[in-house]
C-alpha cells in the first residue's frame, strides 16, 4: 500500500513524471482495493466514475503484485490505447522488468496461406477487392505482427479481408504448410510467456467456449483477471458460450469451394457446381423470411409450415453437401478443412432442430441478404460463474456503470457471483456545476403517436442555444430517421447522420466542424470520449428498455417469471439504468467540460421506477425551464470568450 502512495500520491511518481498530473484521492482508494484482492486472491466489483483515472488504478497493483495478469477490455480501441500508451508509461515510471503482450482474435490478424490462395485464384476479384488485395500483399512483407489493423488503406469493411484471413471454420491450424511463420500463433506464444496479457472480452468468452466444450484452451492460465468495461462481459458472453450457423458461414464454404477449385483442386469438376448449389440454397432459404429484416423466435419457424419445411429441406442439403465433400477430403489440406466444416454444420442444423433440449434459447436473425440461425443458453451466468471459481485466483470487474441506485445486486447475478466485494468510488468531476439536467414539461408518453415529432421540437431550443455540438441519441433507428427528417433544413448547423457514413467517420467530421449535431443509437451511448467544448449537449429520448419481443430476452424473462422474480423489476429496468448511465456519460468527459443533458421521456417522474434510474445518476442541477439552459450556454460563452482574451 505504501508503493501505492509513493507511485499515485500528490508527490508520488506520476505527478513528477506526467505533465498535468492531479492527485485523487479516489484512484488511489482504488488501486488500494485492487491489490489486497490480488494479494487476498478475491474477487471485485469496482465502479470508478468517469474521470476517477481507473486504468492506472488497477494496472499498477496488477504490475507490482508480481502475479500473472490478463486485462480484458471492451473494445479493441481500449485494448490498443492499453497496449501502446498506458502500459508503455508505466513502464518508464517504475522502471519495473515485466513482460507485456497483446491478443485479438484471429479475424485481427493476416492469414498467409489464405492470402497467397487469393493471389494465386484463377478466378480473379473484381477491381476494388484487387487493388485491395494488392495493397494488402506489399504490407505483408513489412508487417512483423501481421496485425490488420495496420492496413489504414484498405478499409475494414472490405469485403477482402475474409479472403486474407481465417476463421474458426476455415483454419488449417497445425496442418497449414506456414503455421511455423503464422501471425495468430506467435502472438499465442507470446502471449502464454507474457506476464501482462491484454485481450478483450470476444476473446475471453472465446476461451470459455473452448475450456466448457472440453476442446483446451486460448489463453494461458492467469491469477488474475481484470475485466475493464466489465458490463458488458454478460452480453459478450451470451453471443459466444452459442452456437449458430450463418448464411456467411455457408457462403464462405461457397467460395473457398471455388477457391480451391481455382487451385490445386482444379481436376475436381463437381467444385464449382456444388458451391453455386449452396449460395442457390443460401438464397431460397433468406427468401422465405421476407425482405425486412427480423429477429425473432424459434417458434416463428415451427409454427409456419413453409418456413420448418424449408428448414428441414436446408438441414437435408448441408447433409448432402458434407457426403459430397467426404471424398475429396484427402486431396487438399484445403478440401479436408471444407469436408469437416460441413460436417459441423450438419450437426448444429440438427441441434437446433431439437426442441426438448429446455436449456437452450433457439431463434433466428434476418438481414438485408443473408440469415443467422441460432441457440443460446437460458442461463449464462451460472456458466460464467463457473469460470470463476478457480482457486487462487482474483477476478476484478470494473466500470463506470456497474450499479444500480447504488446497489451491485444487478450486475453480480449477471455474472453467476453472490459474495463479492463491491466498492463504488464517484467522479471527481463537479457534476453540479459543470453540467445541467433539462427534463421538459408537458412531454407525452412515448407510446404517444407523434412522439418523436414533439421531442425534437422540444430539442430545437436547446440546439440552437448550445449551438449544435450535440449528440441527439435514440433507442431505435426508426425513431432516428423520424428526427433526421424532422430536423433537415431547420438548423444551421452540420447535421451527422448514423448509418451515413462509419462511425469513426461521423466522429471525425463532428470534433473537425466543431458545432456539428450528431443523430445515433446505441454504438454511440458508450466508448466515445469527446471531450471539450465540441460536445456540450447530450439528449436521449426515452429510457433504454431493450425490446421485450427480442426472442432471447423474452426467453429469460419468462425464466424469472417462473422462478417466481418480477422480470421486469429485477432485469429491465437495472439494464436500462445502466444503459443509460453510459448514455448520460458522453457528456463530462474532463474536469473542464461543462454542458446540459436533455432527458425527454416523462416516466423518469411519472412512473413508480423512475427514482431507480434519477437515483443512478451523476449529481447533476436539474431544471424544466428551458430559460434556465439558455442561460446555461450564455454563462458557457462568456467564460470561453474570458478564456480565450487570456490565452
Amino acid at each position: 500500500m505504501e508503493n501505492l502512495t509513493e507511485i499515485l500520491g500528490p508527490d508520488g511518481l506520476l505527478a513528477e513524471n506526467i505533465e498535468g498530473y492531479s492527485f485523487r484521492p479516489a484512484q488511489l482508494e482504488m488501486a488500494e482495493a485492487v491489490l489486497e484482492s490480488i494479494e487476498l486472491s478475491e474477487h471485485l466489483i469496482a465502479e470508478a466514475g468517469t474521470g476517477t483515472g481507473k486504468t492506472y488504478a488497477y494496472l499498477l497493483p496488477a504490475i507490482i503484485s508480481g502475479k500473472k495478469v490478463i486485462v480484458s477490455t471492451g473494445t479493441k480501441n481500449l485494448q490498443d490505447q492499453l497496449f501502446s500508451k498506458d502500459i508503455p508509461s508505466i513502464r518508464k515510471i517504475l522502471e519495473v522488468p515485466f513482460k507485456a503482450a497483446l491478443l485479438k482474435g484471429r479475424s485481427n490478424y493476416l492469414c498467409q496461406f489464405r492470402m497467397e490462395n487469393a493471389l494465386e485464384s484463377t478466378l480473379g476479384f473484381n477491381r476494388a477487392d484487387a487493388v485491395a488485395l494488392n495493397k494488402i500483399e506489399r504490407w505483408s512483407h513489412r508487417t512483423m505482427t501481421g496485425d490488420v489493423s495496420d492496413v489504414t488503406s484498405v478499409s475494414e469493411t472490405s469485403t477482402i479481408w475474409p479472403q486474407v484471413t481465417s476463421t474458426v471454420d476455415n483454419c488449417l491450424g497445425q496442418d497449414c504448410p506456414v503455421y511455423d511463420d503464422c501471425y495468430l500463433v506467435k502472438a499465442r506464444r507470446k502471449a502464454q510467456e507474457a506476464d501482462l496479457l491484454v485481450i478483450n472480452h470476444h476473446l475471453l468468452c472465446a476461451d470459455w467456449k473452448l475450456k466448457e466444450g472440453g476442446f483446451g484452451e486460448l489463453l494461458p492460465e492467469a491469477e488474475v483477471v481484470i475485466c475493464d468495461e466489465a458490463h458488458q462481459v454478460a452480453e459478450v458472453a451470451s453471443q459466444f458460450l452459442g452456437h449458430s450457423v450463418s448464411a456467411r458461414q455457408l457462403l464462405e464454404l461457397a467460395k473457398d469451394l471455388k477457391t480451391e477449385y481455382g487451385g490445386e483442386a482444379s481436376s475436381i469438376a463437381q467444385l464449382p457446381t456444388l458451391a453455386e448449389q449452396i449460395e442457390s440454397e443460401v438464397a431460397a432459404f433468406r427468401l422465405l423470411f421476407g425482405d425486412n429484416p427480423r429477429r425473432g423466435s424459434w417458434q416463428e419457424i415451427s409454427n409456419v409450415p413453409s418456413l420448418q419445411k424449408a428448414f428441414e429441406k436446408l438441414c437435408s442439403f448441408v447433409e448432402e453437401v458434407e457426403k459430397q465433400l467426404k471424398p475429396f477430403a484427402a486431396h487438399t489440406k484445403g478440401l479436408e478443412s471444407c469436408w469437416k466444416r460441413s460436417d459441423d454444420f450438419r450437426l448444429e442444423l440438427k441441434s437446433l432442430n431439437d426442441a426438448d433440449d429446455l436449456q437452450w434459447i433457439r431463434w433466428f436473425e434476418t438481414y438485408r441478404k443473408t440469415f443467422t440461425l441460432s441457440r443460446t443458453p437460458l442461463d449464462v451466468a451460472s456458466s460464467i460463474g463457473e469460470q470463476l471459481n478457480l482457486p487462487n485466483q482474483s477476478w476484478i470487474f470494473t466500470s463506470a456503470t456497474l450499479s444500480v441506485a447504488g446497489q451491485f445486486d444487478h450486475f453480480a447475478k449477471s455474472i453467476g457471483i453472490e459474495k463479492v466485494r463491491s466498492e463504488q468510488w464517484d467522479s471527481p468531476f463537479d457534476y453540479p456545476n459543470q453540467s445541467l439536467f433539462y427534463h421538459p414539461k408537458g412531454l407525452p408518453m412515448p407510446s404517444t403517436p407523434g412522439f418523436t415529432k414533439h421531442i425534437v421540437e422540444e430539442a430545437i431550443p436547446v440546439l440552437e442555444a448550445s449551438r449544435g455540438r450535440a449528440f441527439f441519441l435514440f433507442t431505435s433507428h426508426r425513431a432516428l430517421r423520424e428526427a433526421a427528417e424532422i430536423l433537415s433544413g431547420r438548423l444551421d448547423f452540420p447535421l451527422l447522420i448514423q448509418g451515413d457514413q462509419p462511425k469513426q467517420s461521423l466522429l471525425d467530421q463532428f470534433r473537425e466542424a466543431g458545432n456539428a449535431i450528431l443523430l445515433g443509437t446505441s454504438s454511440f451511448w458508450e466508448g466515445v470520449d469527446m471531450r471539450g467544448a465540441v460536445l456540450s449537449c447530450v439528449i436521449i429520448d426515452k429510457l433504454p428498455f431493450a425490446s421485450p419481443g427480442d426472442p432471447v430476452l423474452s426467453a429469460r424473462l419468462d425464466a424469472l417469471k417462473k422462478q417466481g422474480q418480477n422480470p421486469f423489476m429485477s432485469w429491465q429496468v437495472p439494464q436500462a439504468a445502466i444503459a443509460l448511465k453510459q448514455g448520460v456519460g458522453r457528456l463530462i468527459r474532463d474536469e473542464e467540460d461543462q454542458g446540459v443533458f436533455m432527458f425527454c421521456d416523462p416516466r423518469l417522474l411519472k412512473s413508480a421506477y423512475g427514482q431507480k434510474f434519477l437515483d443512478s445518476l451523476p449529481n447533476m442541477k436539474r431544471t424544466r425551464d428551458i430559460s434556465d439552459v439558455e442561460q446555461f450556454f450564455t454563462n458557457e460563452n462568456e467564460e470561453l470568450e474570458v478564456e480565450t482574451a487570456r490565452n
